[in-house]
């Protein structure tokens, strides 16, 4: 059977491990990737997470060919990772890349170009493009000493996209960059993700993980401890009573105390108006709640005839399932 575009794997990495050794008299071993397998699937955003030293660099340097493993196997766009086949077919965008002082916008992006066989033509016809994609046309004549950073990351990521690559690996891509400079990278990725690009993003900021990635894979001592989407890990690897709920009722504190429907821990408090409604409104917050207990508390104030105004149930956090698992990895 031929592989039809949505099942194609852009990266297939099957018990893979890296060990080094250290010291020369006395040599020990450091095994920086331990029977690692992974598969990321064509056209989609897939996360990278992990502590300092949980071997997402060790792993990325394996993608990219820089590193061979110690064992196992490595493909990038059904090429054996490292490859030159495989190499041409990439973008890479590494954490903190500097640019030349003296080069302007252009001239940076002619450069890299060069570095990567594509002729004056070739990096003529793609230069307009990519610098309206990454929010910089009228700003490519500049000198990048005179860019922020975050203007520095959105050159960063037109040279990882200058040849057209079908496999984007960018490390730490909004480390640093205010909220708008994230804002900005995430539209960039949102529009390669509509291209049909595959993008793999290693990050320690977990927010911009949880609105970019379609899929997530946390690392810890070398070994992947997690995968799946976000919804997948959380149910996988949190507290179902980690939910908080918040309810807005009508009706004072004291009539809902006395129905002792409200969980154990569960604070009820008057919202103040200041005096300016005359209507008696409650809300009622539980920091940890399962379904259950959500449906039980509510059908003891519908049974008691309470209208309810507003119900808001937050789901466990990327974060929480992080430290979850990551501590668990430690213990």
């Amino acid at each position: 059977m031929v592989p039809t575009s949505s099942n194609l794997l852009a990266i297939d990495v099957q018990q893979l491990s890296k060990t080094y050794r250290e010291g020369i008299v006395f040599p020990r071993l450091h095994p920086a990737l331990k029977d690692v397998s992974l598969q990321v699937r064509s056209g989609e955003v897939f996360g990278l997470l992990g502590p300092n030293g949980a071997g997402k660099t060790t792993l990325i340097k394996v993608l990219l060919g820089i590193l061979h493993p110690t064992q196992g196997v490595a493909e990038v766009l059904t090429q054996p990772a490292g490859s030159k086949a495989a190499r041409r077919k990439i973008g890479y965008l590494p954490e903190n890349l500097v640019f030349p002082r003296h080069h302007t916008g252009r001239s940076a992006l002619y450069f890299y170009g060069r570095l990567s066989e594509m002729s004056d033509a070739q990096i003529a016809a793609r230069e307009n493009e990519l610098f309206d994609l990454v929010s910089l046309q009228g700003r490519q004549n500049e000198a990048v000493r005179r860019y922020s950073k975050g203007m520095r990351q959105r050159l960063g990521l037109a040279q990882a996209m200058l040849h057209d690559p079908d496999l984007l690996i960018l490390d730490e891509p909004t480390d640093g960059l205010d909220p708008m400079g994230r804002s900005q990278i995430r539209d960039v990725l949102d529009k390669l993700k509509q291209r049909g690009k595959t993008v793999f993003l290693n990050s320690h900021i977990l927010q911009e993980v949880e609105l970019i990635c379609d899929r997530v894979a946390i690392m810890a001592l070398g070994r992947l401890r997690g995968i799946g989407t976000i919804d997948e890990l959380i149910r996988s690897h949190s507290d179902e009573q980690a939910g908080s709920l918040k309810l807005e009722v009508f009706a004072s504190p004291d009539r809902i105390r006395a129905l002792s429907i409200v969980p154990a821990g569960g604070l009820v408090e008057t919202i103040d108006f200041g005096g300016l409604n005359d209507q008696s409104l409650s809300r009622i917050a539980v920091a940890s709640i399962d379904q259950a207990g959500v449906d039980r508390l509510v059908d003891g104030l519908r049974n008691a005839e309470l209208s309810i105004l507003r119900m808001e149930r937050a789901r466990p956090s990327l974060e929480q399932v992080f430290m979850n698992i990551v501590g668990a990895a430690k213990s």
